[in-house]
């Protein structure tokens, strides 16, 4: 009886795929309908490769015809099914402009937009597709500002800006990390300048004094200007990493940096008080 069981299974199998490769090779009037209905029940039990292999088949059949814009809803959201998100996205968009009055417009729309944030890379690559993923949702909860849709188009952007945020920052770091100090300085300026509630904001004050101190400690006496004659280079970096300093502790008195920031503070106030001396 098991046996039994198992061959109709079998045989249910090969006659399917017997079905739908006749479906791929037919031609004529007949061919196309049967195409499009055999390509809606494979896209309803979740068979959207081979729901999508007879769609594209029979798409410039349908232009201009009443089922075209129920046919074009499956076939650019089986992109999405999918996960071929760089078609998905150029599929749906058409799609919503194709149809601008369509029920399934908002829908279409947010899917269009997701599919960018699909391809958004980790942040350590070129975040281009990121920029253009957080324009798409953006456009989207424009356009719908009521959807249902919009809680998670917002979630999606912050995961997004964060990214973002995280390039910057370990950009800033990486200079850091080999001593140049004043593109560390001055990229940790510009993170904290683009990014002011940015969860990162404590590390990158952080960092950003410790290369301001490891500058001013590392610095010659003097720097010679056209205008100004020698300048006191060692001594003006020192007081700026001062600046830096008080501003950390008055905003993280608390932080796991906070002995680190103290030592550096101490060192910064002795230079210093060793110019007042020699004064």
């Amino acid at each position: 009886m098991k046996n039994f069981f198992y061959i109709l299974i079998v045989f249910a199998v090969f006659s399917s795929c017997s079905e739908y490769q006749k479906a791929l090779k037919a031609d004529g009037e007949g061919a196309i309908a049967e195409k499009f209905k055999m390509g809606e029940a494979l896209y309803n039990e979740g068979k959207f490769a081979k729901a999508n292999r007879l769609f594209a088949q029979i798409v410039p059949n349908y232009r201009g015809k009443p089922q075209a814009e129920k046919l074009m809803y499956l076939y650019a959201t089986s992109f999405y099914k999918m996960e071929d998100y760089y078609i998905s996205g150029y599929q749906l968009e058409r799609f919503a402009s194709s149809y601008p009055k369509s029920e399934k417009l908002e829908e279409t729309s947010f899917l269009a937009a997701k599919s960018y944030y699909h391809l958004s890379p980790v942040y350590s690559k070129e975040q281009k597709e990121t920029v253009e993923a957080i324009e798409k949702l953006q456009e989207f909860i424009n356009l719908f500002p009521e959807s249902e849709h919009v809680s998670e188009a917002n979630k999606l952007i912050q995961e997004l800006d964060f990214k973002l945020e995280k390039k910057a920052f370990e950009i800033a770091k990486q200079f850091n990390l080999i001593s140049d100090y004043p593109a560390s300085v001055k990229s940790f300026d510009n993170f904290i300048f683009e990014f002011p509630g940015s969860k990162l904001r404590e590390d990158a004050l952080y960092y950003r004094l410790d290369s301001a101190y490891k500058l001013a400690i590392n610095s010659v006496e003097y720097k010679n200007t056209v205008q100004n004659g020698l300048v006191h280079l060692r001594k003006e970096r020192l007081e700026i990493a001062k600046e830096y300093s008080d501003s950390f502790k008055l905003l993280y008195a608390d932080s796991k940096y906070i002995e680190d920031v103290n030592e550096m503070t101490s060192a910064i106030n002795q230079e210093l008080e060793s110019y007042s001396t020699k004064s």
